[in-house]
């Protein structure tokens, strides 16, 4: 059994549910997500609460496959999500490090100058924001695994190098830094 998939998800006030047929529909103050539900899995609506079960093929069948507990589980916790982006929302924030180094926004394009002899530029799709004060980028949205997504692409474009530690970083992300060739160097012949 699956002690995530188990938990009922609290509706808070102000968002609508709405299962129409495989397609689960979540209205919100800050936008509306749709979701594709497994057929293997069913979600349904009890007055301030929504409850993932899996779908049982046969009614005496007492465990149930390792393919239906994972679904059970992920779709459960990606309804959960749902519900917190549509009342909360989600942002990532990412540090830009580097002489030279910085980003702006064009509408809804994110240009990145990060030592490239061209101008790196994301596209926001609908639903996702980009902002950028100083050197912090904030990737913001409805939607946990787009604003992960771009805030990847993000971090992809200039990946902090390990000696100087220039590039784009998660805010907080902890970066090792390499003893360069001169210490290595010295190192070796010291001893």
């Amino acid at each position: 059994m699956s002690r995530i998939g188990k938990k009922p998800i609290e509706i808070p006030a102000g968002v609508d549910i709405a299962v129409e047929g495989d397609i689960l529909k979540v209205k919100g103050p800050k936008g509306a997500i749709d979701f594709r539900i497994h057929p293997l899995v069913e979600v349904t609506k009890h007055d301030s609460e929504i409850v993932v079960v899996p779908r049982r093929k046969e009614q005496n069948q007492e465990t149930l496959p390792k393919e239906v507990r994972a679904l059970w589980g992920t779709t459960r916790a990606v309804v959960a999500n749902m519900v917190k982006g549509v009342t909360v929302g989600y942002e990532k924030k990412l540090e830009i490090q580097g002489v030279g180094f910085r980003a702006q926004v064009e509408g809804d394009v994110l240009v990145l100058h990060v030592g490239y002899s061209h101008l790196v530029k994301i596209k926001a799709p609908d639903g996702i924001q980009f902002s950028v004060n100083e050197n912090i980028i904030t990737v913001s949205g409805i939607n946990k695994e787009q604003v992960g997504e771009y805030a990847a692409r993000i971090r992809a474009a200039r990946k902090v190098e390990p000696y100087k530690g220039k590039g784009i970083r998660y805010q907080g992300e902890i970066v090792k830094k390499k003893a360069g060739k001169k210490v290595a160097a010295a190192g070796a012949t010291g001893a």
